[in-house]
């Protein structure tokens, strides 16, 4: 797992250990981002579920100003940590350790882009994406990006519209503005 573009690219990040996260391929993450071209720099980003931050930190490598990291295990926290500071963005960085749901009820500032890649099929996506508009955590032009397994959970809605989707292998990526 590396950085593939910006102020640290080429950057080998660290994955925590186990199975309890799923690190988004390089492969993916590069897809991801040409999809992103568009909306890049951003000012604020979110990395909701962010098991090594390699989303956001991918994210401030290409010139995002800030990056909030949120995770409820300690182990992929501890990662995130290092990770950032490797990539020495400590300074463009906050991290929270708690639940997704939490997290979201507790806040008042938005989000330009926010990246969710919840664990697959248990639930979260559509409670996730409710909250983030009933607080209006997406400034009016943003993003959420999703990493959802193909043929899985998805978010049906209708205040979000899916803009694109993709494809890759058993992940699939949707990225949804304000309907």
């Amino acid at each position: 797992m590396r950085i593939i573009s910006g102020r640290a690219k080429g950057l080998k990040l660290i994955a925590p250990d186990g199975m309890d996260t799923r690190p988004t391929t390089d492969r993916v993450k590069e897809s991801i981002f040409n999809l992103l071209i568009p909306y890049l720099p951003a000012g604020s980003v979110l990395d909701l579920f962010a098991g090594s931050g390699a989303m956001g930190i991918e994210a401030l490598s290409r010139h995002c100003e800030h990056c909030v990291f949120v995770d409820n295990n300690r182990a992929a926290l501890d990662v995130i940590h290092k990770n950032i500071e490797k990539a020495r963005f400590s300074e463009n960085a906050d991290i929270f350790q708690g639940d997704a749901l939490s997290f979201l009820s507790s806040r008042v500032e938005g989000f330009d882009i926010i990246f969710l890649d919840p664990p697959y099929n248990k639930g979260f996506l559509t409670p996730v994406i409710e909250k983030i508009f009933e607080k209006h955590l997406l400034s009016d032009d943003g993003i959420i990006v999703c990493e959802t397994e193909v043929n899985g959970e998805i978010y049906s809605g209708g205040d979000f519209k899916c803009v694109k989707q993709a494809k890759y292998g058993k992940v699939c990526v949707s990225i949804y503005k304000y309907a």
